[in-house]
């Protein structure tokens, strides 16, 4: 039987990994850095394993590539999204879709990050 919330990890392929460690710092305001696991660079995003939600990381992947289609990762902002998504220009990235309203589960919008993923944003305000 799955969890509650199902989802345990998720991949975000990177072209250069350094750059989309730049614009994930600069857009939601963390510090994640890169580090090397079995003998590959990655960069864990922030987590608590005590906690529902799903952890991941951005990868130097040679066998999954940077995607605008397919599925797409939301990150939870904690305040309004809006603060977050106005810094995705400046940190190199695009917007696709300005917030949104989703009725009572509150505001959508998505981002192209610097490598080519499609990402979405999520706020209760």
């Amino acid at each position: 039987m799955l969890n509650a919330n199902p989802v345990n990890w998720f991949d975000l392929p990177t072209t250069d990994l350094e750059r989309a460690v730049g614009f994930y710092n600069r857009v939601f305001e963390m510090e994640i850095a890169i580090t090397e696991m079995f003998g590959k660079e990655i960069a864990f995003f922030p987590n608590d394993w005590e906690e529902n939600g799903a952890a991941g990381a951005l990868t130097g992947s040679t066998v999954n590539k940077p995607s605008a289609e397919g599925s797409c990762v939301y990150f939870a902002c904690s305040d309004d999204l809006q603060s977050s998504l106005d810094r995705v220009v400046a940190a190199g990235g695009k917007v696709l879709q300005e917030k949104t309203a989703i009725g009572d589960n509150g505001f959508i919008a998505h981002a192209l990050d610097t490598e080519g993923n499609r990402i979405g944003l999520h706020s209760r305000v």
